[in-house]
């Protein structure tokens, strides 16, 4: 069963699509990045799983339950980390995360140590009688993943969880992050690659906003390229390379000067093209200076697939950042934690 399913989703702001027919799903159990450059759809995508906004068009449904119809049901499945985590800056860390902890629900003989708990996990127990905003950045931070999991949701929607960090924090919070992936789902987005690659284990990559790849990565690095430089007219030895066997695109990189133009061969999986390519290339008369294979990283994937969305005519904006807390709270969620305290 897919912890989260995400069919046709579209959001547009007026005239501006920002999110254009995505669908995808995130299974039970997954650490899947949501990669993409600024304005890609990314915080748009995750604040209609949260409840945040609705879509336009299409179906979302999260832990089982309907975005639309079962809203409430969906806030209570996950913990929602934003990019920028707005915290009231005039309360005690402790005060702060009770009152986060009793608006979702945790029963009153369990918030206490709950807490607790979550202060331990996230490395904020040695501030919990600090102010808010006396903290730095990365507490904050802290802070606010405390928030995201004070009521144990099994669905963790993460955006940009290390901005602002400095080096020791982003590696504590990226270790954290894959410790928690043993307990819960977990969709994060980010655009800082290395990231993806220590943590997830599949990828969406979405550019302008429509899905352009998604795979695991062991799948996206299993691509390989030939990296070539040659003397020649682009055209005529793209030409050349064409009819070899085992390559699906060839393309024109940069000029590399002297008279030499860099090419990037594509190959099928498991091809290994190299003698061919040296045979075209020197018996069509083109003087060969560099020839090289290379596995594909997961740069390569982004950079392709971000650079093969063309921009389309609709105008483009920021992402709009709705004014609101972290999105998981909600207006019925205070009278539920009524409920539970007067058991």
């Amino acid at each position: 069963m897919s912890s989260i399913s995400v069919q046709h989703l579209t959001k547009r702001y007026g005239t501006i699509t920002a999110v254009d027919d995505v669908s995808f799903e995130v299974g039970s159990g997954e650490i899947v990045g949501l990669l993409g450059p600024n304005g890609a759809g990314k915080s748009t995508t995750m604040r209609v799983l949260s409840c945040f906004m609705p879509a336009t068009s299409g179906s979302v449904v999260v832990n089982g339950f309907d975005v639309v119809r079962r809203s409430l049901a969906v806030r209570r499945s996950i913990g929602y980390l934003p990019e920028n985590v707005p915290l009231p800056a005039e309360m005690r860390v402790i005060e702060y995360l009770d009152y986060r902890a009793k608006l979702k629900g945790v029963p009153r003989r369990e918030r206490r140590a709950r807490v607790g708990e979550v202060m331990l996990r996230c490395g904020v127990r040695n501030v919990e009688r600090r102010i808010i905003g006396q903290l730095s950045k990365g507490y904050r931070q802290r802070v606010g993943l405390a928030d995201a999991l004070v009521h144990d949701p099994p669905i963790l929607i993460l955006d940009e969880p290390t901005v602002g960090l400095d080096p020791a924090q982003i590696r504590e919070v990226r270790a954290f992050i894959k410790e928690l992936g043993e307990r819960h789902t977990i969709l994060l987005s980010t655009h800082i690659l290395p990231e993806v690659d220590l943590i997830c284990g599949r990828v969406i990559i979405i550019a302008n906003g429509r899905i352009g790849a998604e795979d695991s990565l062991e799948n996206l690095r299993r691509g390989r390229r030939i990296v070539l430089e040659v003397r020649g007219e682009p055209r005529s030895v793209e030409a050349a390379l064409a009819r070899v066997r085992g390559i699906t695109n060839v393309r024109f990189d940069a000029d590399a000067g002297a008279g030499f133009g860099r090419f990037d061969l594509e190959l099928r999986d498991g091809a290994d093209a190299r003698e061919d390519v040296a045979r075209a290339v020197t018996s069509g008369g083109f003087p060969l200076r560099e020839l090289r294979l290379e596995t594909q990283s997961l740069e390569d994937v982004f950079i392709r697939t971000v650079s093969a969305e063309e921009p389309s005519a609709r105008p483009v904006r920021p992402e709009p950042v709705p004014p609101h807390d972290g999105g998981d709270a909600v207006a019925g969620a205070a009278a539920a934690a009524r409920g539970a305290d007067a058991r």
